[in-house]
């Protein structure tokens, strides 16, 4: 391992979505992390589809079992940071509650998943991404004039507002641990992280520059050099051309010059929209994608994920990568220490043996644990 994270050990309490994200990124980054969950520790390491679980070796263990909930406790022991994306009280229950693992190392960064957080009165409600931004207000402004918004699949809750927020909170956290040698509780919560990630559109509320109204801003399709349009082939192209020099060289493209009102003209925008429109539909994604190739007017072909990694600027740069699956490439990028895919997503349990064993336990030992009933 050579990323940033190298020599940081991580216990990772398995779940969905959110946390398995943020453990990814962390062991792209070089971080060890141990991934516990239900499995077989005799499966063979064959590569699965579940890419959010790369980097790092799957650990059958029952965490019902005394034996196995003792190995976690021994395992935090040597441990930096511990993540887990349950309910709030379901690991106190099991016996591994933050009181419980900084019992064993005070050090610990004990990092928690949740969508409601920890305390509050909705903190033991079931929910999911959408539910989360919608209370936090990430949502509503997500979708066009006149119509109900449209949910930006999971990227906003799950990935942006949980998992980001989550990783940079115990890294954050583990900073200070080492400053001071004490841990503490890292509460992530995606209302919480959603609702941060609002910070620009509540400040262009405050100084007037943002409507209520969902579709009728700048960001939001309300204006026509921020949208998607059509072409030809049944394609789409995105244009962004906020600022002023990239919007002229968008009309001249379009070969509208001198037809349109004034960019910032807020009661012609449906003229200029209906126009942009019609131009659009003249050529295909892949004419207009070239029409405009070296021109600053912020127009891009929009791509679905099976084409983009073999769109040509992801190829030359490695966006995304083949390694049992095409996935994304580790992000960010680290010019001393780069992070990178260390082992393809494998079967659950299949990494018990020699996960266990970079960590100190032999052989000998997870016999012993294998008698007591401590993998399930």
């Amino acid at each position: 391992m050579s990323g940033p994270l190298t020599g940081v050990r991580i216990i990772e309490l398995a779940g969905l979505g959110a946390a398995p994200f943020a453990a990814m990124l962390l062991a792209d980054m070089g971080a060890d992390v141990l991934r516990l969950e239900r499995g077989d520790p005799d499966a063979p390491q064959e590569t699965t589809w579940d890419v959010l679980n790369r980097s790092r070796p799957s650990v059958a263990i029952d965490l019902k079992n005394d034996a196995g909930r003792a190995l976690v406790l021994e395992l935090c022991a040597s441990a930096d940071i511990f993540l887990e994306g349950f309910r709030p009280g379901v690991t106190e229950r099991l016996g591994l509650g933050p009181a419980d693992v900084r019992a064993v190392n005070p050090r610990l960064v004990y990092g928690r998943m949740t969508g409601w957080g920890q305390e509050g009165p909705l903190s033991q409600r079931a929910g999911h991404d959408i539910n989360y931004i919608a209370v936090s207000g990430a949502l509503w402004p997500v979708g066009r004039r006149g119509e109900a918004p449209v949910p930006p699949l999971n990227y906003v809750g799950d990935f942006g507002g949980g998992a980001l927020y989550l990783a940079l909170g115990v890294v954050a956290a583990l900073v200070h641990a080492r400053a001071i040698g004490q841990g503490q509780v890292v509460d992530a919560a995606m209302v919480d992280g959603s609702a941060s990630m609002t910070a620009m559109t509540h400040a262009l509320t405050a100084a007037g520059f943002w409507l209520d109204e969902r579709g009728t801003n700048i960001l939001d399709t309300g204006a026509p050099f921020y949208d998607v349009y059509e072409t030809s082939d049944g394609g789409f192209v995105a244009v962004g051309a906020i600022e002023s020099k990239f919007y002229e060289n968008l009309v001249d493209g379009l070969g509208l010059a001198g037809e349109l009102a004034a960019q910032m003209d807020r009661e012609a925008w449906p003229e200029t929209r209906r126009r942009f429109a019609e131009v659009f539909l003249t050529r295909s994604r892949d004419e207009w994608t070239a029409k405009f190739e070296g021109v600053d007017a912020c127009v891009s072909p929009v791509l679905s994920p099976s084409e983009a990694p073999t769109h040509p600027y992801n190829e030359a740069r490695r966006v995304y990568v083949h390694d049992g699956a095409v996935q994304p490439h580790p992000a960010p990028r680290f010019s001393g220490t780069p992070s990178a895919i260390s082992r393809p997503p494998q079967r659950a349990g299949s990494g018990t043996r020699d996960g266990l064993a970079a960590w100190g336990i032999n052989d000998e030992r997870q016999a012993a644990l294998r008698v007591a009933g401590a993998f399930g």
